[in-house]
């Protein structure tokens, strides 16, 4: 069993940044793919980034050159830190850990970005 906690979201002005958090805690052996997601109402859940064991790392081309992926040893804590950010950018960001076929998701925390 894995469990995922984010925290970190909030209101944000355009153009400013966030870095969001998710904290990992049971049994993260097994677990080989992590990253975020998020859902804008009304929207289809969409991939943001996501990063392997192996340090591969993949980005949804919205957020190419703004967004990062970056994690602790043994992946205890996964952050994604958000630049240069746009009203699209609105959304409930979720983490997930994938692997053996099982996937994880945390409660979702929600980034709102407005002036």
């Amino acid at each position: 069993q894995v469990q995922l906690v984010e925290s970190g979201g909030g209101l944000v002005q355009p153009g400013g940044s966030l870095r969001l958090s998710c904290a990992a805690s049971g049994s993260i052996f097994g677990i080989y793919v992590m990253g975020w997601f998020r859902q804008a109402p009304g929207k289809q859940r969409e991939l943001v980034a996501t990063m392997s064991r192996g340090g591969i790392i993949n980005y949804a081309d919205s957020v190419k050159g703004r967004f990062t992926i970056s994690g602790v040893n043994a992946k205890n804590t996964v952050y994604l830190q958000m630049n240069s950010l746009k009203s699209e950018d609105t959304a409930v960001y979720y983490c997930n850990a994938n692997g053996l076929g099982a996937d994880y998701w945390g409660q979702g925390t929600q980034v709102t970005v407005s002036s």
